[in-house]
C-alpha cells in the first residue's frame, strides 16, 4: 500500500474511531493486552532477530537496551494499556458553557484531531503505548518505529490490528510505515494527517518541522540538569543525583549536566563521584570541577549542549543561583530540570525562572515521564509551547470545537440593537 493510500485509509478509520464509545475503545484495548500476553513467545522472537540484526550493524549501547523485549518487558507492556482502560475518556468532555442570550447556548468540547502521524525510536514498547493512546482518544495512527525494532513492530501491529477487528472498530486506525522512503512521503500528507510527532534527535526534528505542512509537536534532545544548591541536603543530593544519572542513562529525562554551588562543592563532588565511578560513569568537568575530582576528563562547550543517553555525566561548579539558572536557559533543551534545596525561597525562584516543561524540586529528573505522571502512557514530551507541552498523555491528542445551539436567532438583530447578547457563563 502507498503512503497516500494509507493516509486516506487512515482518515476514514479516524471518523469510525473518533465515533467510538468508550466501551468499545475499552474492549479493544483489553484485548490488546491478552493478545500481547497469548504472544509474547513469538514477540519475544521476532525481537531476537531485531537485537542479531542491531548488534550486527553496531548499534550503541543505549540504544540496543531500549530494544530488548522480554517477559519483564512485556508484562510492563501489558499493565501499561490496562492502565489506558482506566483512565477517563477524553473525548466528548464539555469544557466551557455559555449563554449568549435566552436560548441561544455556546459549549466547547473535546474532540480527537484525527490522524496522528508518530515517528520514534527503536523501542517496541513505544509501539503499544502511542497506538493504545491514539486509539483511546479517538485518533488513527501511523506509526514509524526505529528499523531496528521492524520485526517486533510489525508483529505488534499486526497483534493491534485483529484486536480492533474483533471489537467491530476499523483495523486501518493503526498502520505501520517500514522505510526512511515513507517518512518523506507522509510529510507530504497535510490534507490527511493531522498532526505529526517525532521522537529523535535535535537535527531529525528540526528536518521533519522544516519539510512538512503538518504540525509537529515533540522534543529533540532531553539536555536535562540537576543543580545542587548550598543549602541542599546532602544525603537526599546523593541519592537524587544517582537516580536522575544511573537509574536508565538511555532516556530523554536522564540527568546529562550536574550543576554545584560552589559553597558545597567540596563535600558533596567527592562523595556524588565516589557513587558514580563506582557506576562506571564517565565524568567530564570544568575547570573548578577538576581541581576538586581527580583524574576526570575536561568538560568542553559541546558537553554543556550534548544529550548522551549513556554514562556519562558532565559537571560544572557555579557561584550562585542565577548563574545556575542562566546555565539551563542557555544550553539546556527545555525538557526537564530540577533543583535539589532545603530553601523555599530558593526553589521557588528556581521553578520560576527555569523556561523548561518539567521543573523539579527535590526529587529525579526521571520523574518526567507520562506513566509517571498518572497519564497512563505518553505519545511523547514536548518542549515547544503550542497546544501540548511536557509528558504528552490523551489531552495532547484531542483539540476542541464549538457547539451552538438556537432557536431561531438571527445576527441582524443583534447588530441593529433589537436583541442584545447576555454572555451568561454556565460551565
Amino acid at each position: 500500500m502507498n503512503i497516500e493510500s494509507m493516509a486516506r485509509k487512515a482518515k476514514e478509520a479516524a471518523l469510525a474511531i473518533g465515533m467510538a464509545k468508550t466501551a468499545s475503545k475499552n474492549k479493544a484495548l483489553e484485548e490488546i493486552a491478552i493478545s500481547i500476553q497469548k504472544n509474547s513467545n513469538k514477540l519475544i522472537n521476532e525481537n531476537r532477530k531485531d537485537v542479531t540484526e542491531a548488534k550486527k550493524s553496531n548499534l550503541n549501547s543505549a540504544l540496543l537496551k531500549r530494544l530488548v523485549l522480554d517477559n519483564g518487558k512485556i508484562k510492563e507492556i501489558i499493565s501499561m494499556v490496562r492502565g489506558i482502560i482506566e483512565l477517563e475518556d477524553p473525548v466528548g468532555k464539555t469544557t466551557e458553557e455559555m449563554e449568549l442570550d435566552k436560548g441561544l447556548n455556546l459549549r466547547k468540547i473535546t474532540v480527537p484531531i484525527g490522524v496522528i502521524g508518530a515517528i520514534f525510536e527503536s523501542r517496541p514498547d513505544a509501539v503499544v503505548q502511542i497506538a493504545c493512546l491514539c486509539i483511546k482518544s479517538g485518533n488513527a495512527v501511523i506509526l514509524k518505529p526505529g528499523s531496528e525494532a521492524m520485526n517486533t513492530s510489525r508483529e505488534l501491529v499486526e497483534i493491534i490490528k485483529k484486536s480492533l477487528e474483533k471489537e467491530k472498530l476499523p483495523a486501518d486506525a493503526v498502520q505501520l510505515i517500514e522505510t526512511r522512503e515513507g517518512v518523506k512521503e507522509m510529510l507530504k500528507m497535510h490534507d490527511h494527517i493531522g498532526l505529526l510527532i517525532p521522537r529523535g534527535s535535535g537535527s531529525f526534528v528540526k528536518y521533519i518541522q522544516e519539510n512538512t505542512k503538518i504540525p509537529v509537536l515533540g522534543h529533540a534532545e532531553g539536555i536535562c540538569h540537576v543543580y545542587v544548591d548550598k543549602d541542599a541536603d546532602m544525603k537526599k543530593a546523593v541519592e537524587i543525583c544517582y537516580d536522575a544519572k544511573c537509574q536508565y542513562p538511555a532516556v530523554c529525562n536522564a540527568m546529562e549536566t550536574l550543576l554545584v554551588h560552589k559553597d558545597i562543592a567540596k563535600k558533596f563532588l567527592p562523595l556524588i563521584a565516589r557513587k558514580f565511578k563506582e557506576a562506571s560513569v564517565e565524568l567530564r568537568g570544568d575547570r573548578e570541577t577538576k581541581k576538586i575530582v581527580k583524574n576526570i576528563n575536561d568538560a568542553s562547550e559541546k558537553d554543556w549542549k550534548t544529550e548522551y543517553n549513556d554514562l556519562i555525566l558532565s559537571i560544572k561548579i557555579v557561584n550562585d543561583l542565577d548563574e545556575a539558572i542562566g546555565h539551563i536557559n542557555e544550553y539546556g533543551s527545555k525538557h526537564t530540570d530540577a533543583i535539589i534545596t532545603e530553601n523555599t525561597e530558593t526553589a521557588n525562584i528556581f521553578m520560576a525562572s527555569v523556561d523548561s516543561s518539567s521543573v523539579l524540586h527535590n526529587c529525579s529528573t526521571r520523574f518526567a515521564d507520562g506513566f509517571r505522571y498518572g497519564k497512563g502512557a505518553e505519545v511523547g514530551i514536548s518542549t515547544s509551547k503550542i497546544h501540548g507541552r511536557g509528558p504528552l498523555g490523551m489531552e495532547g491528542l484531542v483539540i476542541y470545537k464549538y457547539l451552538l445551539k438556537g432557536s431561531g436567532q438571527i445576527v441582524r438583530d443583534y447588530a441593529e440593537g433589537k436583541k442584545h447578547f447576555t454572555h451568561r457563563r454556565i460551565k
